[in-house]
């Protein structure tokens, strides 16, 4: 397969009163044509600083990129000026994001959002540029389509102004779809009938997608791929049943034990990861997650482990000093006796 988006050793700091914030630490990895790829973690890992820094969408300052190269389509988007960005961002690249009141202009009409974009990016006018449109938004779901363009984003739902920024962000048939926390906000009825959608358009558009979300359940649904990021950096990578049925970093295997089992008994209390978030501007030496994890040897305090694939996987890549399925297969064992 060939690589859409290949990022290479990406940095990217704040300056800040309370010090220098390392939001991402040397970041690489490739997606792949037509591929779907969960990023998952806390807040503050680094998910959606990365994606705004290769789209150049980060304020600098107090923003600054260190180094990185982040390739697309057979051009370095680092080294791309804003006007070569902005042909790019919209047209190759759609971009959705959490907030559709605060991502949509709330003073202009909808049908004249979607306009604006295929207007920048396309040749369409006209009775043609109409027709794309109404389209658009038949495509996504909205009813009565023609109807609703000279409607405002308040006179839709919270789901339907969804649907207008997926709309927005396929407006132009991108290669590459980015949803950042695109049904944070959404009941768990809406954001069913959102990820159905992004599932039907990547099929009968062939669109390659990232989804960023703090959601593992969504990337279960959704994704091929699942990227685990703490601290600024992966933690873990590999495909979504490899990745969630054997897990090598502690930090996946916590994420994925707080998850509520179906059948599980309403009272039971659910795991939690003990602990809080590195302070992304004094970062511990290290695996930045070893001062939360039990699982942690000597080395994981003092040395920052590389990515590594899983024996007899080339896909299924952690970064851990230890072995954790012969941890927790020694912590079972222990159990069993004791009892």
């Amino acid at each position: 397969m060939t690589a859409l988006l290949d990022i290479r050793n990406l940095t990217v700091e704040f300056d800040t009163p309370g010090g220098i914030v390392k939001a991402v630490n040397g970041l690489s990895y490739c997606v792949e044509e037509g591929e779907t790829l969960g990023i998952v973690g806390e807040s503050g890992s680094g998910k959606s600083v990365h994606i705004l820094a290769l789209l150049g969408l980060l304020p600098t300052p107090p923003a600054r990129i260190v180094s990185g190269e982040a390739w697309f389509n057979g051009q370095n988007l680092m080294t791309l000026s804003d006007r070569a960005l902005r042909e790019i961002r919209g047209g190759q690249i759609g971009m959705v994001f959490q907030d559709p009141m605060s991502s949509l202009n709330p003073v202009l009409t909808v049908g004249r959002q979607l306009r604006e974009v295929l207007q920048r990016h396309t040749d369409l006018r006209g009775a043609a540029l109409k027709a794309r449109i109404v389209e658009l938004l038949d495509i996504v779901g909205i009813p009565h389509p023609e109807a609703r363009l000279s409607q405002y984003p308040h006179e839709f739902s919270g789901g339907m102004r969804q649907r207008v920024l997926i709309a927005i962000g396929m407006a132009c048939n991108p290669r590459l779809l980015i949803a950042d926390e695109a049904t944070t906000a959404l009941d768990v009825t809406v954001q069913a009938q959102i990820l159905d959608l992004v599932r039907k358009l990547k099929e009968d558009f062939g669109t390659t997608v990232i989804w960023v979300t703090h959601d593992m359940g969504v990337v279960a649904e959704l994704a091929d791929t699942v990227q685990v990021m703490y601290g600024g950096r992966i933690m873990e990578r590999g495909p979504v049943r490899s990745v969630f049925h054997s897990p090598r970093s502690a930090y996946t295997w916590g994420l994925l034990k707080s998850l509520p089992t179906e059948g599980a008994r309403t009272q039971k209390r659910l795991y939690q990861i003990p602990g809080s978030p590195p302070n992304m501007a004094n970062m511990p030496a290290g695996d930045p997650f070893a001062p939360r994890n039990h699982f942690a040897t000597e080395r994981c305090h003092t040395e920052v482990p590389p990515l590594r694939n899983v024996d007899g996987s080339r896909d299924h890549q952690f970064a851990a000093w230890y072995d954790l399925p012969a941890l927790l297969a020694r912590e079972a064992a222990d159990a069993e006796a004791r009892s």
